[in-house]
């Protein structure tokens, strides 16, 4: 299955259940909670973890958006839209940015 067709499957899983009615403060928790599910698993090495935890993750992160009345997907193209050109470099394992660099 594509991912707009799961996003889309999300919103309805969301909206069956009215969480895209609850409190977004509640959700950004929801999400700090599924991130650090995410670290834990990357720091102990449980890929099984990880894959769980980035699609945790997305459907939290659909969810907020919706709560907040904003498209994930519309969220994303933006994201992608402003780093498309991004110039920069690998620091340390990390890509830095070239207007952070010193």
């Amino acid at each position: 299955m594509r991912a707009s067709e799961l996003t889309d499957l999300i919103k309805i899983w969301a909206m069956d259940k009215d969480l895209h009615e609850a409190a977004p403060e509640k959700q950004m928790l929801k999400l700090m909670e599924e991130v650090g599910e995410l670290a834990q698993g990357l720091a102990k090495g449980n890929q099984e973890q990880v894959i769980d935890s980035v699609g945790d993750v997305y459907v939290v992160l659909t969810i907020l958006s919706m709560q907040l009345d904003l498209d994930i997907e519309d969220c994303i193209e933006q994201a992608y839209v402003e780093i498309a050109d991004r110039k920069g470099r690998m620091v340390n394992g990390v890509f830095v940015k070239e207007s952070d660099l010193p």
